[in-house]
C-alpha cells in the first residue's frame, strides 16, 4: 500500500509532500493508535484566530484512514460525524489520534479519532465508517 499511495502522481491534500497547499501530514502507529501532529497557519482559518471546521474534519478523516492504510487495507470513507467541543487556535501544535472501534466482516470498519490541544483537552471527536475497496478500480 505504501508504494501505491506514495506514487509519482500522488497529490493527496492530507498527506502528499508534493501537494503545495496540502497538510503534508506524517503518521505513526503507537500500539493500536495512529498519530500525527499539525499546526494550523493563517491560511487554515475560519473565524479569526481559529482553524476552519472543514479542515479539522479533513485532518480527522485522514488520520482515521491512515490507521487502515498502515495495516495495508485499502478503504474509502462512507460516513463521518464530528463533534466540535472547543475552538482550535491557529499556531498551536495539535495531536491527532485515531483507532478502530469495530470491523464488520472484513469490509466495513468503524473508526474514531480526536484532536487534542496542548493542555490535553479534546477539541473535536469524530466517528466514521470506511469501506474496503479494490485499489485496482482507481
Amino acid at each position: 500500500m505504501q508504494n501505491r499511495i506514495k506514487g509519482s502522481d500522488h497529490m493527496c491534500f492530507g498527506c502528499s509532500e508534493r501537494n503545495p497547499i496540502g497538510f503534508k501530514l506524517k503518521f505513526t502507529m503507537d500500539g493500536d493508535i495512529c498519530r500525527t501532529e499539525f499546526t494550523a497557519g493563517e491560511e487554515h482559518q475560519g473565524w479569526n484566530g481559529y482553524m476552519h471546521g472543514g479542515l479539522i474534519a479533513a485532518i480527522l478523516d485522514e488520520t482515521m484512514a491512515w490507521w487502515l492504510w498502515l495495516k495495508d487495507i485499502s478503504i474509502m470513507t462512507v460516513e463521518m460525524t464530528i463533534r466540535y467541543s472547543l475552538g482550535v487556535p491557529v499556531h498551536t501544535r495539535l495531536r491527532v489520534e485515531s483507532w478502530c472501534e469495530e470491523e464488520k466482516r472484513g469490509k466495513l470498519f468503524h473508526m474514531a479519532g480526536q484532536i487534542i490541544l496542548p493542555d490535553g483537552k479534546v477539541a473535536a471527536k469524530a466517528r466514521a465508517k470506511f469501506m474496503k475497496i479494490d485499489p485496482a478500480q482507481f
